[in-house]
C-alpha cells in the first residue's frame, strides 16, 4: 500500500538527486520494471553497461536522467526509505501507485499530486485516514495542509 505524508516531514529525504548520484547502483538498470519506467517519463532506453540512450539529450550515464524517474527508482529500490516525491510530477503518480502495489511505501509530499479519476488505496500519515479517490486525497490534502475541515 502507498502511504503519503503532507508537509514537512524532517525523516525524508528532500534532496533526492544528490541522495541518488551517491547510492544509485548500476544493477538497477537491469530491472525490467526499472527500464519501463524509464521508457515511460523520459521516453529513454537503457542501453546496458550504465547507458542510456535519451531522445532529447544522446546517450546520458542514470545521474542524467530527470528528477521524476530518479525519485521512481529510489522509491523502488529502497522501499524502506521515505523520499520527497514532490520532484516527481503528475506522470510519475501512475508509476508510484504500481510500486505500491508491489511492496508498502511510504512517500512525502509538498504538493498535492494528481493520481488520476480511479479508485486508488492511500494512507495518509498525517490522519491515519484511507482514500480511494483524488476528491477524498484532496480533503485530506487540505485537512493537512491548512488545518481544520471546512
Amino acid at each position: 500500500m502507498l502511504s503519503v505524508y503532507f508537509g514537512d516531514m524532517p525523516d525524508a529525504i528532500f534532496n533526492t538527486s544528490v541522495y541518488f548520484k551517491n547510492t544509485y547502483l548500476d544493477s538497477w538498470l537491469e530491472d525490467e520494471f526499472a527500464q519501463r519506467m524509464i521508457k515511460s517519463i523520459d521516453k529513454a532506453t537503457v542501453l546496458g553497461d550504465g547507458l542510456i540512450q535519451s531522445p532529447v539529450l544522446g546517450k546520458i550515464a542514470p545521474t542524467q536522467l530527470s528528477g521524476g524517474v530518479k525519485t521512481l527508482l529510489l522509491i523502488y529500490f529502497r522501499p524502506n526509505m521515505v523520499f520527497n516525491a514532490s520532484t516527481c510530477g503528475n506522470n510519475c503518480a501512475w508509476w508510484i501507485l504500481r510500486i505500491a502495489a508491489k511492496r508498502d511505501v511510504t512517500i512525502n509530499l509538498r504538493h498535492l499530486m494528481v493520481f488520476g479519476n480511479g479508485k486508488f488505496s492511500i494512507r495518509v500519515l498525517n490522519s491515519g485516514n484511507v482514500v480511494h479517490d483524488m476528491l477524498g486525497l484532496i480533503e485530506e490534502y487540505d485537512v493537512a495542509i491548512n488545518g481544520a475541515p471546512r
